[in-house]
């Protein structure tokens, strides 16, 4: 990650704290895009950016990652405004809280730390309790929902005022052709507990008898034994040669997947927003999704109120069996949700709107310094 925009002037410059994977594409996630993009396009909106990439096994770092982060952070100059990103900062209060007072900090949250599906109910409550310290310390948190900024007002009894939304932007993209209109199934999504794959092979397993394929696009080294158990539940379902575990995918690969898909499929069990809800509406591409956390305001309405997709019940395999035998056997419903769907993607905002959010908060915490001095 490079340092950008060095016109700008040195009161709006902002120091990015961001996980020391943010461009690895071996580990693409939605939290690493959205960074990569607050890196490239907050300078058009008159902040220069200089980025870290912290290494380290965040939020649960190792002895030598908790000194570079400190090291770092105490070479800044008082007053410096310092946006960290969550996944850094909200594990380790210890670290953050003493810095308070001489830095302007704010805690750009993607996912509550204790969300986290499948942690020990111990070390989910010791991560909520670091988390509550570092955001209290903070001088604003950015939340990339609105839900997500409510729920961390509520869990963490934050000030309202002090929690600002910017939600992710969607690039403009060609309408995908897909396959024949219903058959081409596609999810995008690290394969890991959280975004919940397993319930959607579940799922598939019981509507055999109708034609599909579905591609699995996501990393397989974030949980190496929760990919061995999928391609077990794959294997004994009969469905090896229907659905393709892709491994993570990007650029022209990653196009050429949403080009042949007919419907987007996400079944995680905690969601913030869903980029890839987004991502998928901005090609005219319906959405069968969780009803979990923000993915309902990703999703959206059309101008006309209808909705761009079937959301159904969290941790519910067989809501989501009906709803994609509803898909595949409705023509009427697919030709209406693909209405939905491109009428949805001429309303969804860019990445300008993002900077300009987050702007807001940066503007905020610089006012706080002008007031100090």
């Amino acid at each position: 990650m490079t340092s950008t925009g060095s016109t700008a002037e040195a009161e709006r410059v902002v120091h990015f704290v961001l996980p020391g994977d943010v461009d690895d594409p071996a580990v693409p996630s939605g939290g690493n895009t959205y960074d990569r993009r607050v890196c490239r396009d907050l300078p058009a909106a008159g902040w220069q950016v200089r980025p870290y990439a912290a290494p380290g096994s965040w939020p649960q770092p190792d002895a030598a990652a908790r000194a570079g982060l400190v090291r770092y952070l105490a070479a800044l100059p008082d007053g410096a405004v310092v946006l960290l990103d969550g996944l850094v900062a909200c594990g380790v209060p210890e670290i953050l809280v003493p810095e308070a007072g001489r830095l302007r900090l704010a805690v750009l949250v993607h996912l509550p730390l204790a969300d986290e599906t499948g942690l020990d109910p111990a070390l989910a409550a010791e991560l909520n309790a670091r988390e509550r310290r570092t955001l209290h310390a903070a001088g604003a948190v950015v939340a990339t929902s609105a839900w997500a900024a409510r729920r961390l007002v509520a869990q963490h009894g934050l000030a309202a005022e002090r929690v600002h939304v910017a939600r992710p932007g969607a690039d403009a993209a060609p309408l995908a052709p897909g396959t024949d209109g219903a058959t081409g199934l596609l999810c995008v999504a690290a394969v890991t507990p959280r975004k919940g794959q397993h319930l959607l092979v579940e799922a598939l397993a019981t509507v055999t008898e109708l034609p599909w394929s579905c591609a699995f696009v996501g990393g397989l080294d974030r949980d190496p034994g929760y990919v061995a158990q999928l391609r077990r539940s794959i294997t004994e379902s009969g469905l090896d040669d229907r659905i393709a575990l892709t491994g993570p995918r990007a650029g022209a690969e990653l196009e050429a997947r949403y080009a042949a898909a007919d419907l987007l499929v996400l079944t995680s069990y905690a969601e913030t927003y869903g980029m890839v809800v987004t991502e998928a509406l901005a090609r005219g591409i319906p959405v069968l999704a969780t009803e979990a956390d923000g993915v309902p305001e990703a999703v959206g309405r059309a101008p006309d109120g209808s909705v761009p997709g079937l959301l159904v019940a969290p941790g519910q395999p067989s809501a989501v069996a009906g709803a994609l035998r509803g898909w595949l056997e409705d023509p009427q419903l697919r030709d209406g949700l693909k209405n939905a769907a491109r009428a949805r993607r001429a309303m969804l905002e860019g990445w300008e709107m993002t900077s300009h959010s987050l702007t807001g908060a940066l503007e905020r915490l610089r006012d706080e310094i002008r007031s100090t001095r």
